[in-house]
């Protein structure tokens, strides 16, 4: 992990997207319910209630942050491999010489191993609380692990193998939890308590549990996680490999998406959509939303050439993980935020009082991350 100041090119959309999907955590949530609250307007408190993670089965466009960072992740692979495919005079990552695939993986293992320190980091690793208080799993470790398992198979196979792999870790993953019995409570069983995913967590997953029975980003469920990551991979070497026209590409896209939510869906009545078990049908579903997401991005940002509007997301994408780790509890925006905005926001109507600390504080993100940005300082893992 180091700062630096970065030179290649970059797929502006990805960047937008990404920071449109962290925008919701480093404060965009609140803001939503602070309006919802604010004006009672039924629009305002349908997005208020999408701002919550669903319970246990069923799915919010909250659900949607992390395996929307996870896919986008995964189109981004394509790209971050293209000088390397285009100096081996090679088509495709899995053509690529013995040597410069080691070196790859070397530096994935890296990234890999970062983010999974990074995610007990934000977990309160230097607290030191006692091992069985200390909860290893986390979403970062997610991110990290499955980002580098789809790239693995990137590496080493064909396109038509990695939808096979694809398949496969989906199927396999189905037939796992709804016929390997747990004891207790038999096959099938998708409860928290019940799963198989939680009953693995409770006899693998060392320290503590998230939920105490079962922890959303534990060991079995990384494993559809990974299918997430070749989703977005699938979509990078589309895009990439420019078959089509950009607006013909956008459309196929946005068809695939509607095909995988349709999918999704059918999918549910047999296995329920769970962000929690990352179920299969979750993961056909979100990634459907995910590629329309990135298709309609595409199209507008990079298609039609639309940017401008894009700063503010550029500002969050292109420092995703730092700001991340601040917001989490690594710096106290909301503390410069009163010390900066707090008098101006108490001369305001009581009612707005709520609005407005949400407001200063996504203002003082942002600040940072212009300074940052300024200054070509950006964070890499």
């Amino acid at each position: 992990m180091d700062l630096h100041v970065s030179k290649s090119p970059r797929l502006v959309s990805l960047d937008a997207l990404r920071g449109f999907d962290m925008f919701w955590i480093i404060g965009g949530e609140h803001l939503i319910h602070a309006l919802a609250e604010l004006t009672g307007w039924p629009v305002m408190v349908w997005l208020s209630a999408q701002m919550h993670h669903t319970v246990w089965n069923g799915c919010t466009f909250y659900d949607m942050i992390f395996p929307l960072f996870l896919f986008i992740s995964g189109v981004s692979l394509p790209y971050s491999l293209s000088k390397k495919i285009e100096l081996s005079s090679v088509d495709y990552a899995y053509q690529l010489p013995k040597v410069v695939k080691r070196k790859i993986l070397k530096t994935n293992l890296r990234r890999m191993l970062i983010l999974v320190f990074l995610g007990m980091v934000v977990n309160g690793l230097f607290k030191f609380n006692a091992y069985e208080n200390t909860r290893f799993a986390s979403v970062l470790g997610r991110i990290g692990i499955a980002w580098f398992f789809a790239g693995l198979i990137h590496l080493h196979f064909s396109l038509r193998n990695q939808l096979v792999w694809f398949v496969v870790i989906l199927i396999g993953y189905w037939l796992a939890m709804t016929l390997i019995p747990v004891p207790g409570f038999g096959a099938g069983n998708l409860t928290m308590e019940g799963s198989l995913e939680s009953y693995t967590d409770r006899l693998l997953l060392p320290g503590r549990l998230h939920s105490k029975v079962h922890d959303p980003e534990g060991i079995l469920s990384t494993i559809p996680a990974v299918a997430t990551g070749l989703l977005g991979i699938f979509t990078g070497v589309f895009v990439r490999s420019k078959t089509f026209e950009p607006q013909k590409s956008v459309y196929f896209m946005l068809i695939a998406a509607l095909a995988l939510i349709v999918a999704g869906l059918v999918w549910d009545g047999f296995f329920p959509i769970n962000k929690r078990l990352w179920t299969s049908s979750f993961v056909l579903f979100v990634g459907g939303w995910s590629l329309a997401f990135f298709a309609i991005f595409y199209l507008i940002i990079d298609v039609t050439g639309w940017k401008r509007w894009t700063f503010p997301f550029l500002l969050i994408g292109t420092n995703s993980i730092l700001i991340y780790l601040a917001v989490e509890g690594m710096i106290g925006f909301d503390h410069t935020a009163q010390f900066l905005f707090g008098g101006l926001v108490r001369l305001a109507p009581d009612r707005f009082e709520e609005l407005l600390k949400i407001m200063s504080i996504i203002l003082v993100e942002l600040s940072a991350l212009y300074f940052l940005y300024k200054n070509k300082i950006f964070l890499k893992v």
